[in-house]
């Protein structure tokens, strides 16, 4: 079945990309004559040539970010505070062109690319709270005249490697929170959404410019292949790395660097779920699963991907959420109106007509999943009801498919959302405070998200994001997510004039 695209803006998007780019300040020489084409994913066309690095380039950015942090962590944390809120402020004077940018690159519509700028902004403000807060303890001890506290040291250069779907908010979580902690960032973006990483290098640069005090090497993308993500994972000066992506990628990059004993701050997959119950305000939970399931084109760690609904309101609910599935907006992301953008390429498509075969094969009704007429790689959200979770449901899939299967008992529920391999996010929608209190207990969601009455995407920066099991265990933004980027030093004090040892100790010469 073809069906036709939503009618797009008369803007070009090779014209307006070089518009945008020209309004970010990002040097025409940076997206010009290299030797790696960009595409945008809402016509498929080549919309930047970038200059790849090599791994040798890669390894003197790291040494020059060395050099940047034995600058940077004597700076007083406030005072590396007041970098982040100048960062903030250029966020805030660039988000239009640089959400619009986010649209142009990764194909999220018109208010999901501001939304991601705006939670740049949130994590810069949090940062600079943050910057006054980075307690130590004072610890009670056992000997007299002594006293005994933690004091918590910046860590060093932290690698970042980010994903496409959101290609500029994760480098924020971690780079945020790294500078006021006194630690520089080396960046690797993702090779399909390089112009977004070059544009926030730019406005970073201006906050810097600002700043007056940032060391050369404090900020640097790195665009390029695996070659470059691995000089920086085996890098004995990057004490730190936070990389988003597959398990596939987790599983080669928290080994290597566990070989070295670096640390490892994982994002992995999600196939998450949500819970449907008796109880659920069916109009809350209609849009609640459908943003889930379908916004991003389905294309976060944490989509929607597995629904549970109750026998009881399973032919009520349904029906209403296929209608939803038939009739949301799928066309140019810049379009008034869309809800639903492009798949960000080919490949992915390819992934989703699979994963759709291998569902009927195994006996979905498949609702939807159709391949759109236009340029670009369009596709209607698929809506797939399942008797039972079969392997092609177990395997996440990062495109619009939810899997829809029926549950008659809760802890029966529990149970199937638990059995994916990942453990990222997770939902249920119901007015029992019994059943709401089971979920977030330690006999309910095993996931790092666990919600109530909302979806499982849309997390916030107060709170630290991310999963367990394969999701790989990292924690970003808010909490105590600091931590990771800093090192802590106990430190006991002996201001009398005997030596008493712990624990009774006696050693007397």
């Amino acid at each position: 079945m073809t069906l036709s695209l939503k009618p797009a803006p008369a803007a070009d998007v090779a014209e307006d990309v070089v518009r945008t780019l020209e309004t970010l300040g990002v040097d025409r020489a940076l997206w010009t004559g290299g030797n790696r084409a960009v595409r945008s994913p809402i016509s498929g066309e080549v919309i930047a040539q970038v200059h790849d690095a090599s791994a040798a380039d890669a390894q003197a950015a790291v040494a020059r970010a060395h050099e940047a942090f034995l600058a940077w962590r004597k700076i007083p944390a406030p005072r590396r505070g007041e970098l982040v809120r100048l960062l903030g402020e250029e966020l805030r004077a660039s988000k239009d062109a640089l959400g619009r940018l986010v649209s142009l690159e990764a194909g999220k519509v018109t208010s999901e690319g501001l939304g991601e700028v705006q939670e740049m902004i949130d994590i810069c403000d949090y940062a600079v709270g943050l910057s006054r807060q980075l307690f130590g303890l004072t610890i009670a001890t056992e000997r007299s005249e002594h006293r005994m506290m933690e004091t918590w040291h910046p860590l060093g250069v932290v690698g970042v490697i980010t994903a496409f779907n959101f290609p500029v908010a994760v480098w924020s979580w971690n780079a945020a929170l790294a500078f006021v902690c006194g630690d520089p960032v080396v960046w690797k973006p993702s090779e399909k959404t390089p112009l977004t990483a070059l544009a926030v290098q730019a406005v970073f640069e201006r906050a810097a410019a600002r700043f007056g005090e940032a060391p050369e090497g404090l900020s640097t993308v790195l665009i390029g292949g695996r070659e470059v993500g691995e000089a920086i994972v085996d890098d004995a000066r990057v004490p730190l790395v936070s990389a988003t992506g597959s398990t596939a990628m987790g599983r080669q990059v928290g080994p290597r660097l566990a070989q070295r004993f670096a640390r490892a701050l994982l994002e992995l997959g999600g196939n998450n779920a949500a819970i449907v119950t008796p109880s659920a305000d069916l109009d809350l939970t209609l849009r609640g699963v459908a943003f889930a399931a379908m916004g991003t084109a389905g294309q976060r760690c944490t989509t929607l991907r597995r629904l549970f609904v109750h026998d009881s309101v399973y032919d009520e609910f349904v029906p209403r959420l296929k209608a939803a599935y038939a009739s949301v907006p799928v066309g140019d992301p810049r379009a008034e109106g869309v809800l639903v953008g492009p798949l960000i390429d080919e490949a992915a498509a390819a992934g989703m007509a699979r994963s759709l075969e291998e569902a009927r094969a195994q006996g979905g009704a498949v609702h939807g999943g159709e391949r759109l007429e236009g340029p670009g790689c369009y596709v209607r959200p698929a809506l797939v009801e399942m008797a039972e979770q079969t392997p092609v449901v177990l395997r996440e899939t990062f495109a619009p498919i939810l899997y829809v299967m029926r549950y008659s008992d809760l802890d029966e529920a529990i149970a199937l959302q638990n059995a994916a391999p990942q453990g990222l996010s997770s939902s249920i929608f119901t007015l029992d405070l019994r059943e709401a209190e089971r979920f977030v207990s330690m006999e309910g969601s095993d996931c790092g998200i666990a919600n109530v009455n909302i979806g499982p995407s849309g997390a916030e920066i107060g709170g630290a994001f991310g999963g367990e099991k394969e999701t790989g265990g990292g924690r970003e933004a808010g909490s105590d997510s600091w931590k990771a980027y800093m090192r802590r030093t106990t430190n006991t004090v002996n201001y009398g004039k005997t030596l008493p040892l712990a624990q009774g100790v006696r050693f007397d010469l």
